[in-house]
């Protein structure tokens, strides 16, 4: 999982891997430690919603996996304060002709 913070808000990108495991049900999540801190990011498709805490956000695409699972959609945005684009990058080695 690739996360990119703008300033407008939060950018997700997702392989296959990561977009399959999410179709399992499995939360995904990207992390950072350091000392007296850090982020984690977490995908989950059991859940609703953006919500976040200190340094910690929550992404529930319930409702939205079915779109993004579709092969022409690239990406949905979750509505909110913050801005929550979450994509799909998948190389060549993933398309099929």
């Amino acid at each position: 999982m690739k996360v990119r913070f703008t300033a407008r808000g939060v950018r997700v990108r997702l392989d296959d891997l990561e977009l399959a495991a999410l179709t399992r049900g499995e939360r995904q999540t990207a992390a950072v430690h350091w000392p007296g801190g850090g982020w984690t990011l977490t995908l989950d498709p059991q859940a609703e919603g953006v919500a976040g805490e200190g340094g910690q956000l929550m992404v529930g695409l319930a409702s939205l996996l079915d779109e993004l699972l579709r092969p022409e959609q690239e990406g949905v945005r979750l509505p909110g304060a913050l801005r929550v684009d979450v994509e799909k990058d998948f190389g060549p080695q993933h398309l099929t002709p």
